[in-house]
Parts: C-alpha cells; structure tokens; sequence
C-alpha cells in the first residue's frame, strides 16, 4: 500500500509525522513518498523531501511573490503521483496548495482515494468551496466538531477525529504552577505580529505597574530575533525590565502560569483555554485588510473558543477595540474570583469535546484504513 502525502508547514510537517507512525503500527507495508519537513521526511528519507523551510510562506504579497516556485511544484506533484498511482493521497491542512492539487489529482487519477486531515476553515470564508471539496475528496478528517455536519451534508464522508493540540497540552500541561499575580502577554509568533500589538502590550504594563504594582507582567518571544525586536521596542517605549519581563522561550509554561492574559487572535486562544488561562483576544491589523475580512467572514465570533460555544466566552478585542484601556479593564475583570471561575467554567465546556480517546492522529489513522 502507498500513499503521497503533502504537508506545508512545521505544524503540518507534526501532525503528518504522527500519522504516518500510526499508519505504520498499523500496516507495516505501507510506503510514502511526497512533501513535508524534518519529521516526514525522517520517517521516509528516500521519497519525502523536506521542503517546509520554502513552503510556510505567509500573506497575499509573499504567495504572489513565490507563485513560479508553487506552481512547479504543484505540476510536478501532480505528474509523480499520475506515474506512481499510489493507493491515496494524504493532504495535511495547507489549504492554499493543497486544494490545487487535489482538484488536479482527482480529474487526472480518478481512481486515487484522496483524504484531508485538518480541514480548511472554508466555513468561516467561504462556504461555497465545500461542495467543490466535496467533489473533490474521498474522506475529510475534520478537527472540530462543528465541521462535520457541514461537509457531510455536501455528501462528503466526514470524520471527527479530535484536535491535535488537545492531544499536546493536556499530556503535558502543568496545573500546579499557577501565579497569582501574574499577568501573561502574548503578541504572536511573527514580526508583523508582534509589531501590531507589542506597542499596546507595552502601554498596558506600564499603566499596570501604577494601577496595580503587585502584579507581576510577563511575555514569551519564539524566537532569538523576536527578542531582539521586542526588547528593541520596550527600550525605545521607557519600559524597563522590572515593569516588564520579556524572555526567551516556551510560551506554554507561561500559559501554566499567568493566572489571566491578553492573547493574540490565532491558534494561541486555543491553547489558552486548553491551558485553563482566561484571557481576552486581541488583534489588529491594516484597515483594508480588516474591512476586507469583514465583508468575507461569515461566522460572528473569530476566536475558536466563542466559535465552539457559540457565545462570547473571551472578549474579542479587535482594531480600535484593541487599546490599553480595554485590555486593563478586561484583566481587571478576569483577575476578580468570581468572573474568573466563571469564564473557565464557559472555557472548559467549550473546548472539553476536543481530546479523543488515543488520540487524533490514531483516530486519523483507522478512519483512513477504513476507508480501503
């Protein structure tokens, strides 16, 4: 049995590695060839290239910018897969090359079961595309329970299989290290991000350090160069290290830690809850953007937690709601017992259906076997 398996990105290059793995306990003879990074190509050295480096190209301007590079690859993918006429096609999320190849695939090798696992959040831009994907696939993976009555009533065979980070957080989560002082800011893993909203997080702990000198402030930088950047735009602001700690390293124990936080829209909120850490989204970008969004987005919330209870659990902070007194009043808020308990309480219901017994990559795994 082979399969071609396409990922894109680091967190794509994870969940692909552990489902390759669970697929391997399972049958032995399996053989994959295709796309992917350090973890893919590691379990299949000899057919996976590691191209996620060249792949996790992020914004409209920078895909515009690599067009040639994606579509040589897309038309070569195509061709190697027309050739070998593997059993399946296994696409991890990366939605925007993914569904190329996946329309390319199905009229060029009809008999090629193709199956997604992360499904593209076409609910949430455009739902017209789900008939087309629908057309176009075997078997969609969802990681949200939500999903699945929405594929399937295209006529799509749809599986929810639990979400990944579940898997991640609560296996190694720390629930006995929280500070009752502390106060977590977390502006986003890309420069673009933290330039947005690090200047208002900067605004928030020096106001804080007047309002309420027994809180402690606390911020994670991913990466050497975003510490850099920070620590740049701190200097440049006044604040000084006692009002602000900014350090390198895993923003999960912080998540552990803080006792409320102001989080960057994006997967963050969702390991925030998953975290037990009540916090208010936050998020800001160029106005054509935002008004563009706006006129696109079909769902009322955008942070996954209020998605999944379909009510506002996290305030959402976003373009001019997104300033200093906002987020002073909404930590305020969190840090008093009672709003407290409560938003765990709604955070915890919200997310709680997430985790599935062994795993979402095992549960992955027989589905697609399944399938065969």
């Amino acid at each position: 049995m082979k399969f071609y398996v396409v990922a894109g990105e680091k967190s794509g290059d994870k969940q692909g590695a552990l489902l390759m793995q669970e697929l391997l306990n399972r049958r032995p003879d399996i053989s994959f060839a295709g796309l992917g990074g350090a973890r893919m190509h590691a379990l299949s050295p000899d057919s996976i290239e590691d191209w996620a480096e060249q792949a996790a190209v992020i914004g409209v301007v920078e895909v515009l910018r690599h067009v040639r590079f994606f579509l040589r690859r897309l038309k070569e993918m195509e061709r190697r897969i027309a050739t070998d006429k593997p059993d399946g096609l296994l696409l991890i999320d990366y939605p925007g090359f993914n569904q190329r190849l996946a329309k390319r695939v199905r009229a060029r090798c009809p008999g090629i079961k193709i199956i997604w696992f992360i499904a593209p959040m076409v609910w949430a831009w455009h739902k017209s595309r789900i008939p087309k994907l629908a057309a176009m696939l075997d078997l969609m993976l969802c990681t949200f329970p939500f999903e699945q009555p929405l594929f399937e009533k295209a006529g799509l065979r749809t599986r929810f299989v639990g979400h990944p980070l579940a898997d991640d957080i609560l296996a190694t989560r720390n629930g006995n290290i929280r500070e009752a002082q502390l106060i977590g800011l977390f502006p986003g893993s890309r420069m673009r991000e933290v330039e947005r909203h690090f200047p208002v997080f900067l605004q928030v702990a020096t106001r804080l350090r007047t309002l309420h000198p027994e809180w402690k402030i606390e911020t994670s930088a991913s990466s050497p160069k975003l510490l850099q950047k920070m620590q740049r735009m701190a200097a440049r602001a006044g604040v000084p290290e006692e009002t602000l700690n900014i350090h390198l390293g895993n923003y999960h124990s912080l998540m552990d830690r803080a006792q409320a936080a102001l989080v960057t829209s994006g997967t963050a909120t969702l390991e925030a809850a998953l975290h037990n850490l009540p916090f208010a989204l936050v998020y800001k970008v160029a106005w054509g953007t935002y008004l563009l969004g706006r006129l696109l987005l079909t769902i009322r919330f955008i942070g996954m937690v209020n998605i999944l209870a379909e009510a506002a659990v996290t305030r959402e902070l976003i373009q001019r709601d997104f300033n200093a007194a906002n987020c002073i009043a909404e930590l305020e808020r969190l840090m008093q017992p009672t709003e407290r308990e409560q938003t765990l309480h709604d955070m915890s219901s919200a997310v709680c259906c997430l985790a599935q017994s062994g795993g979402s990559a095992a549960t992955a795994a027989r589905e697609i076997l399944q399938l065969f």
